[in-house]
């Protein structure tokens, strides 16, 4: 049985001759490459348990031709993904198949981490020393001198030297087989083709990470014809990038490997989905006037915990059976920086997780509700910290606004990171969301149900009620919910 489908669906629905081409360029290295790959699958009797990897290039439509496993990757991330579909199924032989721009560039991080990892893999790279499918700019590879749309001059000493991608792989600890080759003669072809063979066995072998460089063409961006790209490879491509093996080493196979589970129940137990169900206190959804989906935002420098309240906010949703989300967006730092979290809560299902709009918005300080009170629906409820912020902004006259002491109510517990569980108390006093005993489950599961840390976080929430109820006037004053 052949590797490659019986027609290619690319072009024109499989009909007449297009059903038999590949979207190269002619005299393009990739279909030879191509080819070398499937011989070798074929041989090896692979089919069954290849998967090929591609990712943003001009090999990006392998799984147009190849009739095996396919996943297409983001630029880049091919040896991430190929990692982890190695892991999810060990018995599988993943390869993954990048080009110059995407392997040496922007993926650069992941193939030197998955090549270090040593995890037995096959990675085969394509290096024509330009990108070709955008356009024919510089790539990693590109040669002192070359000009490329880019580098309309030639490539200088500011825009940096080459790459030596197989040298570099050949450094490092975990590949044990590194070459590269070339595809310009019928010597060099055969080459090829033992090579990425060898990529594959070794793998199938459990042995190890192999890597294999291929010198190919590009007439198009070359502005070449193709047997002058063949000659300009073989004189100076190959004469900057010197073919043969780099690394070999014998390779011991891995031995057993951890095979993951997939059973349900094996899974929702690792996922505690099987523990002792939450307890429930709702009568059923807080309708509100907003209808059966609730936006609320919380906002504050990075450090406040406003994603920590807003995952236990989430979580207090689920717990009462209802679907709820929570989206991060973090600032540039870990303390100081804007942090803010997006939480949904809808009866049925959250139809989009963003609250661009929300209806009600916590804030940790000044900037967060600068920033976001505006964008709060008239009618809607603004929390924030009354410790921190001394003077609000207007905002449209409909919208609730409540300052409660968020930091001073924590700090006189002894403990400032507390002002997030105080928050959520204020959010439950200002608006009756759910009973007291959702989010305080919610609060106990998420951030411990023991010692000392438990009954401080459950008096920061109550503290943080009492007054929330004290500024609006009774619980749940703003009388959204019934």
């Amino acid at each position: 049985m052949s590797t490659f489908y019986e027609r290619f669906e690319r072009h024109d629905h499989a009909a007449g001759l297009k059903a038999k081409s590949t979207h190269y360029c002619a005299g393009c290295g990739h279909g030879l490459v191509h080819r070398y790959l499937s011989e070798a699958i074929e041989e090896l009797g692979l089919q069954d348990r290849t998967v090929a990897v591609s990712p943003v290039g001009c090999a990006v439509f392998l799984y147009y031709y190849f009739d095996v496993g396919n996943t297409q990757a983001a630029h880049g991330r091919a040896p991430a993904v190929a990692i982890g579909h190695k892991t999810a199924n060990p018995e599988a032989v993943v390869v993954s198949y990048q080009g110059d721009g995407d392997l040496a560039s922007i993926g650069l991080a992941e193939i030197v981490q998955a090549a270090q990892l040593g995890m037995p893999l096959s990675v085969i790279f394509v290096n024509n020393a330009v990108y070709g499918m955008t356009g024919g700019q510089m790539a990693p590879t590109t040669l002192m001198g070359q000009r490329t749309t880019t580098s309309p001059a030639g490539r200088d000493r500011h825009m940096g030297q080459p790459l030596k991608m197989a040298e570099m792989m050949a450094g490092m600890e975990g590949p044990i087989y590194v070459e590269r080759v070339a595809l310009y003669d019928a010597k060099q072809r055969v080459r090829a083709r033992k090579a990425v063979r060898k990529a594959l066995q070794l793998q199938a072998e459990g042995k190890g990470f192999a890597f294999v460089e291929v010198l190919a063409e590009c007439p198009t961006h070359l502005k070449m014809t193709p047997a002058e790209a063949e000659r300009w490879v073989r004189d100076e491509l190959a004469a900057a990038f010197p073919l043969g093996v780099k690394k070999e080493v014998a390779g011991t196979a891995w031995g057993a490997w951890p095979v993951p589970v997939f059973e349900p129940e094996a899974v929702l137990r690792a996922a505690g989905a099987l523990a002792e169900p939450a307890p429930r206190f709702c009568a059923g959804f807080p309708h509100t006037a907003f209808g059966p989906d609730v936006a609320v935002k919380l906002a504050g420098a990075g450090g406040d915990g406003a994603q920590t309240a807003a995952l236990v906010l989430a979580r207090a949703a689920i717990a009462e059976g209802f679907d709820a989300t929570s989206i991060p967006s973090y600032g540039p730092e870990s303390r100081g920086g804007t942090s803010s979290a997006d939480v949904r809560i809808a009866e049925e299902e959250v139809l989009s997780p963003a609250a661009p709009a929300p209806h009600v918005l916590v804030a940790f300080n000044a900037p967060s509700l600068s920033r976001f009170g505006p964008a709060v629906v008239p009618g809607g409820l603004v929390l924030y910290d009354s410790s921190v912020i001394a003077d609000p902004p207007a905002l449209d006259p409909s919208v609730r606004l409540l300052g409660v002491p968020f930091a001073e109510i924590a700090l006189e517990l002894g403990q400032g990171m507390a002002k997030n569980v105080v928050a959520l108390g204020a959010l439950q006093g200002a608006s009756g969301l759910f009973p007291e005993e959702t989010l305080l489950a919610a609060v106990r599961q998420g951030l411990g149900d023991r010692g000392a840390g438990a009954a401080l976080h459950e008096e920061a929430f109550r503290r943080g009620v009492r007054a929330a109820e004290a500024q609006a006037g009774g619980a749940g004053a703003f009388g959204w919910w019934h």
